[in-house]
């Protein structure tokens, strides 16, 4: 059974840093998109970030936040810098059976159970 289980979500203050983890088990997705999406409360799911042999960004996290993998350990990081309150949401991973990056949620195959980000002003 694959699972994804993220952790690194707390409160934070304008302009800190967080970095998020996820662990994939059950398979590997080694030659597998891996992204982070988020929503905040009221709003729709939306695309933060993938990885696959390169990486993409929304434009609202670029400069800001960076993905990165690593392979042997099955783990995918978002680390958040200069972080502002509109950043606050529950940030998903998601991981894909196939090695394209998409921005839609629909495109991806696993997803963990989320953790909360919260930034105060």
């Amino acid at each position: 059974q694959v699972q994804l289980v993220e952790s690194g979500g707390e409160l934070v203050q304008a302009g800190g840093s967080l970095r998020l983890s996820c662990v994939a088990s059950g398979r590997t997705f080694r030659s597998s998109a891996m992204a982070w999406f988020r929503q905040a409360p009221g709003k729709e799911r939306e695309f933060v970030a993938a990885v696959t042999w390169t990486t993409y960004y929304a434009d609202s996290v670029k400069g800001r936040f960076t993905i990165s993998r690593d392979n042997a350990k099955n783990t995918v990081w978002l680390q958040m810098n200069t972080l502002k309150p509109e950043d606050t949401a529950v940030y998903y991973c998601a991981a894909s059976n196939y090695p394209s990056a998409y921005v839609t949620a629909d495109k991806y195959d696993y997803w963990g159970q989320g953790t909360q980000v919260t930034v105060s002003s």
